[in-house]
C-alpha cells in the first residue's frame, strides 16, 4: 500500500491538491482512499457533496473512496469505557452532564485516532493508495511525534496497573471511597489495546517504501518559512518528503491588472522557494479562474501537478537533510550531489543555516535545540555535506557562527 501524507500550512489550498492527487490515482486505476485528519473538515466540500463523507469510506467515483475522521464515532467504538470512567470521575468531583463527557475527550484523541486508522487501513490493504488530508503543519507535527511520545505513557501506565493498582488499589477500593476513583481492569485494558495500536506505527510513517510527505505552499514569506520548518522537523521524525508542490501561481506572462505588483512578489519569492528546497522536485499550480470545487476541476488540477505521470510514484528518493545527535551536540546532514566543494560557502545565521554553491543557494531551517548551538568544521562524505554543531562556549554571548568547509 502507497501512503502519502499531505500537510501545509493553514489556507494554502491543502485539500484540494490531496483531493486532486486522489482523483488522479483513482483515474489511473489504483483504488484510493483519501482521508481528512483536520478536525474542521473541508474534504466533502471540495469534492462538491452535499452530505458529510462520514467516518466510514465513501465511493465518489470509480476506484475513489473518502472518510472525514470524527472523534465521537471514534470515541463510542474504541474508547467508550474509559470515557464512561473519566466522566464518572468528573461528576464525583461536581463537574456534572454535557461538561463531564466533554472534558473525558483528552487532547490529542483526534490525532491518537487518526494514526490507529492510517495503521488500520495499511494492514488491512484494502486500498492500494491512502492519501491523507492532515491538518495544517502544527497539528501534523505533533500527530506524526505521537507514537515516539506515547511511549514513555505506555511504559508507565502498564507498570502502574501492575506494580500497584491491580495488586494494592483495586483490592482497598472494594472496601473504602476508592471505588469511585479507581479505575476498573477494563479501562487499563482498553487504553492498552489502543496504545498497542500504535506500535509498528513509526515504521510505516518512516518507509521510505511506503510512505511520503508532500509540501503545499504559496509563493508567500510566511508560508515559506513555516515550510522550511516542517521539513526539518519532518525529517527528524523519519519522514521523507519527496514533492513540494506550489499553488496558486499568477501566470507571468499575462497582464494581471492590479495584481500585478503581487505577481512581482510571487516571482521573488519563487526563486527563495527553489533556494530552500531543490533538490525536491517543485511543482506549480496556477491560479484558476474558478474554484477548485467539484470532481471536474479536481481532475483538472491534478493533470496540471502531474501530467502523465504516476502520481503514487516516488517523486523524490533522497532525504534533502537530516540532524542527528552525535555526542554532545549535533550534525547535519545535507544531500550535494556534484557539488563543487572550492565553490561552497556556509554561513549559520540563529536557526538558518545558508549554504551557496556558486550561485545556487540552499536554506536549511534549523531546529530550536540546534539553532543556539555553535556551528563548527563542515566537510563532505561522498555526495553529502556534514555539520557539526556543539554548545556554545558562552552561550550569553554566543553570535552567529561562519564555518568553512575542508
Amino acid at each position: 500500500m502507497r501512503i502519502i501524507i499531505f500537510t501545509g500550512k493553514g489556507g494554502v489550498g491543502k485539500t484540494s491538491v490531496a483531493a486532486s492527487t486522489a482523483a488522479k490515482a483513482a483515474s489511473q486505476g489504483y483504488k484510493t482512499l483519501v482521508m481528512s485528519t483536520d478536525p474542521a473538515h473541508s474534504l466533502a466540500d471540495s469534492f462538491d457533496i452535499d452530505e458529510f463523507l462520514g467516518p466510514e469510506p465513501r465511493e465518489i467515483a470509480p476506484n475513489l473512496f473518502g472518510l472525514e475522521v470524527d472523534i465521537y464515532d471514534d470515541l463510542r467504538d474504541n474508547w467508550e469505557v474509559v470515557r464512561q470512567h473519566f466522566a464518572t470521575l468528573m461528576s464525583s468531583q461536581g463537574v456534572s452532564g454535557l461538561l463531564a463527557d466533554e472534558i473525558a475527550i483528552l487532547p490529542g484523541m483526534d490525532e491518537l485516532f487518526s494514526l490507529v486508522r492510517i495503521k488500520k487501513y495499511f494492514k488491512s490493504r484494502e486500498y492500494d493508495v491512502l492519501v491523507v488530508d492532515c491538518a495544517p503543519t502544527g497539528e501534523t507535527l505533533r500527530m506524526l511525534s505521537l507514537p515516539e511520545t506515547l511511549k514513555w505513557a505506555i511504559k508507565a501506565l502498564r507498570n502502574t496497573e501492575k506494580y500497584l493498582v491491580k495488586p494494592v488499589l483495586r483490592p482497598l477500593s472494594k472496601v473504602s471511597p476508592l471505588s469511585k476513583v479507581v479505575a476498573p481492569e477494563e479501562v487499563f485494558t482498553t487504553i492498552d489495546n489502543m496504545f498497542s495500536e500504535l506500535e509498528g506505527l513509526t515504521g510505516i510513517l518512516s518507509d521510505t517504501k511506503v510512505t511520503s510527505v508532500r509540501l503545499v505552499m504559496n509563493p508567500e514569506k510566511m508560508v515559506i518559512k513555516e515550510s522550511q520548518r516542517a521539513l526539518t522537523y519532518l525529517g527528524m521524525y523519519g519522514l521523507m518528503v519527496d514533492n513540494v508542490i506550489v499553488n496558486r501561481i499568477l501566470p507571468a506572462d499575462k497582464d494581471s491588472g492590479y495584481m500585478n505588483r503581487w505577481k512581482t512578489i510571487q516571482q521573488k519569492h519563487l526563486v527563495e522557494i527553489h533556494d530552500s528546497f531543490v533538490p525536491l522536485p517543485i511543482r506549480h499550480v496556477p491560479m484558476y479562474q474558478q474554484e477548485v470545487v467539484g470532481l471536474e476541476f479536481l481532475t483538472q488540477m491534478g493533470n496540471d501537478i502531474y501530467g502523465n505521470e504516476d502520481a503514487t510514484s516516488f517523486m523524490y528518493t533522497e532525504r534533502p537533510y537530516e540532524i542527528y545527535k552525535k555526542g554532545v551536540g549535533y550534525e547535519l546532514k545535507m544531500y550535494l550531489p556534484f557539488a563543487n566543494e572550492e565553490a561552497l560557502d556556509l554561513w549559520h545565521k540563529g536557526d538558518e543555516l545558508i549554504v551557496q554553491l556558486g550561485n545556487q543557494r540552499r536554506i536549511a531551517t534549523l531546529p530550536v535545540a540546534v539553532a543556539g548551538m555553535e556551528a563548527g568544521a563542515a566537510e563532505f562524505e561522498g555526495q553529502y555535506l556534514i555539520v557539526s554543531f556543539s554548545p556554545a562556549t558562552n552561550p550569553s554571548k554566543a553570535e552567529p557562527a561562519t564555518s568553512g568547509v575542508k
